[in-house]
């Protein structure tokens, strides 16, 4: 028997994994291990959260067995997971490493980066068993945990704070999430790069785009073609410009990032010193999203036609779950008339269609903060498609789940395409205080068909006037408490 299993708490042992079960270099256990209700494969991204990180990696290792517990930052969660299947179809015929197989579950702390990239490589190993996530809030935005109830703030790191966790996880229950893929297309600039530029360097997976292979079928001669995909959203505007900002500077100066408070006042400031608060005034129009791109969605039958995007939209931004830019939910809860007449359907986040939203400006955007507020609705779909013009502007900003980056357009005649399209699905562990709702789920959370329920207060029909007169007579509007505003430029 491993030692370290006779010196576990009982409820520990729900959660612990044998060494032979992990690396076929252990051997199994003398004695009889009892099977563990939810083993658990615990990844953490120790460079997350300042100090945090790695303190919360030592605090697992020294409740678990500390084989089942990995650093991000020393090994990648492919081929972790690779080697463990492996050995668990070499053990196929012991009960106990049976029993782990169908019972497992994973555990990873970090951003919604990391979180991405995890779900990632478990969508694209197409395992016969795949093990639900859990995700631990240790980002900025932590917008992942937030939509299926783990909180949005940074966790405790001591072992009383990491036992209430893994309890949670114990009782949590499976609902399933969509994955959507993203091709970018265009050809081959005759000068100027054409990659996109990101201001972090970190071992992305499905969430990030890579340059596909003259094997990839999406592979096209005389162009580039990227590929990624995303869980949460894709933004595309100025608040991915404001994003790329935060980045860039956190990568430059990396000690000033060591707190989430100081890390959403820093964002907030950028914003402000961006002209998001005053884009207007300080954005050029050719980057309104009218003005960069031809936007198109799939109708129902499959057939593309055009959006229609306001002339006064700078950002869009096309979301999966009910939380964005630290828990807003832009699409908000349309009431039962504008479903009916617009053809909308409730925003579930296993229904294979995206909510697409616009905004103006970053106080546009803050209206998310008031009862019932959300952003300009545009569209629900499977299928959208963005077509940039020529000439438009030498670059625009885009954003996946928190990782934004740069992106070069070429000058010449070639429109540069991008296209979301639903892919798949993976399995996600939520808590009872799970915002995420299931279209197959009876027991998810669902609203009150009370009018107080339903944002009534705003006809996403009106014209801009009209829409920013109800916006400024919101006496419920405010700027969060945490974030002081008086010192910023």
């Amino acid at each position: 028997m491993d030692n370290s299993y006779e010196s576990l708490s009982e409820s520990v042992k729900h959660f612990y994994i044998p060494s032979y079960v992990l690396s076929p270099e252990s051997e199994a256990p003398a004695l009889t291990i009892a099977p563990p209700e939810s083993p658990v494969l615990v990844f953490v991204n120790s460079k997350s959260g300042g100090q945090l990180g790695g303190e919360l990696l030592l605090t697992y290792r020294s409740l678990l067995n500390e084989k089942q517990v990995f650093d991000l930052g020393v090994e990648t969660p492919d081929k972790v997971l690779r080697r463990i299947y492996l050995n668990l179809e070499k053990l196929k015929e012991d009960d106990l490493a049976r029993h782990i197989r169908d019972k497992l579950k994973i555990i990873v702390a970090g951003g919604d980066g990391t979180a991405g990239w995890l779900l990632g490589v478990v969508c694209d190993l197409k395992l016969s068993h795949p093990p639900p996530v859990a995700t631990v809030p240790l980002g900025t935005g932590n917008n992942l945990p937030f939509a299926f109830g783990w909180g949005k703030k940074n966790p405790g790191t001591d072992t009383a704070s990491v036992e209430l966790f893994l309890d949670q996880v114990l009782k949590a229950k499976e609902m399933k999430i969509d994955n959507w893929h993203i091709v970018m297309r265009m050809k081959t600039p005759k000068e100027g790069p054409c990659d996109p530029l990101a201001p972090l360097e970190l071992p992305h997976s499905l969430h990030a785009f890579h340059r596909v292979s003259s094997t990839d079928e999406l592979n096209m001669e005389g162009c580039h073609t990227f590929r990624g995909g995303f869980w949460n959203y894709f933004s595309l505007g100025m608040d991915a410009q404001v994003s790329y900002a935060f980045h860039s500077e956190r990568k430059l100066h990396p000690e000033k990032f060591k707190n989430q408070l100081v890390n959403q006042s820093t964002y907030v400031k950028l914003g402000c010193t961006q002209g998001w608060f005053c884009a207007s005034l300080f954005h050029p129009a050719s980057r309104n999203i009218a003005q960069l791109a031809k936007v198109k969605i799939a109708n129902k039958n499959g057939q593309w036609q055009d959006l229609d995007i306001p002339h006064s939209i700078r950002s869009i931004v096309c979301l999966n779950l009910p939380s964005f830019s630290g828990g807003l939910n832009p699409w908000g809860t349309p009431n039962p008339r504008k479903q009916r007449d617009r053809d909308l359907t409730p925003p579930f986040v296993d229904d294979g269609y995206i909510e697409v939203v616009g905004f103006r400006n970053a106080w546009h955007g803050l209206v998310l903060l008031a009862p019932n507020g959300h952003g300009t609705r545009l569209a629900q779909a499977n299928r959208i498609r963005f077509e940039f013009r020529k000439g438009a502007a030498d670059h625009t900003f885009m954003r996946m789940d928190g990782e934004p980056w740069k992106q070069p357009l070429p000058m010449d005649d070639e429109t540069v395409m991008v296209e979301l399209s639903h892919l798949g699905q993976v399995n996600m562990l939520a808590t009872h205080d799970c915002r995420s709702r299931s279209m197959y789920d009876p027991s998810t959370p669902r609203h009150q068909d009370s009018a107080e329920e339903y944002d009534d207060n705003e006809d996403d029909s009106v014209t801009e006037g009209e829409e920013f007169r109800k916006f400024g007579a919101a006496d419920t509007f405010k700027i969060p408490d945490e974030v002081d505003i008086s010192h910023l430029s």
